[in-house]
């Protein structure tokens, strides 16, 4: 799972997807970023849901960034059998 989250590529794709969709008329992040900053007024539970479920890879996407600009990226492990079976 950690590597997962760590894997820029899965990230960025992910934040172009899920982050992003539906695409028509506009993002959905976007349309939902604007409502709160007009003051969310009329928001329900479950649009509050449906923002932090399409904010969390773009969330993602921050931390993977500030843990590359701090240096606590972890270092991707490539090649975990020959680790184990050095033969």
């Amino acid at each position: 799972m950690k590597a997962t989250i760590n894997n820029w590529r899965f990230v960025i794709i992910l934040s172009l997807t899920l982050g992003l969709a539906p695409f028509v008329p506009e993002p959905h992040i976007w349309g939902k970023i604007k409502w709160i900053a007009s003051g969310a007024k009329g928001m329900a539970a479950l649009d509050w849901f449906d923002f932090v479920y399409h904010a969390i890879p773009w969330a993602l996407l921050v931390r993977l960034s500030i843990l590359q600009l701090t240096g606590k990226l972890p270092k991707p492990v490539e090649n975990q059998t020959e680790a184990k079976n050095p033969m």
